[in-house]
């Protein structure tokens, strides 16, 4: 019969047989979304949101699911390694959100990857927390803003979900008309469409 310090041994041996097999799971379903304040010229033209536009990008993962809205947003990374971003300026190349007119708020959107050193994950990210005072964030003064056909913005805001390695974060990005050519010379510039990290957290 094993002794009591044996059977400690052997219950240890056997929980870290588990971990090597199935590898090291950090699993956290609350975290403090205080930590980034929006552009001051958010709070001095506040422009608010009812419904919002929402699109997941991975990178640097073996393996992605993001369900937000009761949609798998990220369906075609679940078993398929993602390279990581093509340039420094990725966030630019992003475009518009393709999941459109979600209401404010669904419940948290539930995130399930594994990093590029095989570490799985598990976390749940609350978008109405995040906004939840239901402003765009933008940096566009008034001033330089133009009337459209929904005010001085176009349409709802996008917010972009991004998984990279262990770091997941959480951007907004709104397309407001302005005044003046953003290009000098381009007429058809005449707009902002700033992609404004609002999020973040690693794990």
């Amino acid at each position: 019969m094993l002794s009591p310090f044996n059977v400690r041994r052997a219950t240890f041996s056997i929980a870290g047989s588990v971990l090597l097999m199935t590898g090291c799971q950090t699993a956290i379903s609350a975290q403090t979304y205080a930590t980034i304040s929006p552009p001051a010229q958010t709070r001095a033209v506040p422009l608010k949101f009812k419904r919002h536009n929402f699109e997941v990008h991975c990178y640097n993962t073996l393996s992605c699911t993001v369900v937000y809205d009761n949609n798998d947003f990220a369906r075609p990374y679940l078993n398929t390694p993602t390279p990581a971003p093509s340039a420094d300026d990725y966030q630019k190349h992003w475009g518009t959100a393709s999941y459109l007119g979600i209401k404010n708020f669904p419940p948290p959107a539930e995130i399930r990857w594994k990093s590029r050193d095989g570490q799985s994950h598990e976390a749940t990210v609350d978008i109405g927390a995040i906004f939840k005072d239901e402003l765009i964030w933008h940096n566009v003064p008034k001033s330089e803003m133009t009337d459209f056909y929904k005010g001085p913005v176009a349409d709802d805001p996008d917010i972009f979900l991004e998984v990279n390695d262990h770091t997941l974060n959480v951007y907004m990005a709104m397309f407001i008309p302005t005044k003046n050519e953003q290009i000098p010379g381009n007429k058809d510039s005449d707009f902002r469409k700033d992609i404004i990290l609002s999020w973040s957290h690693t794990y």
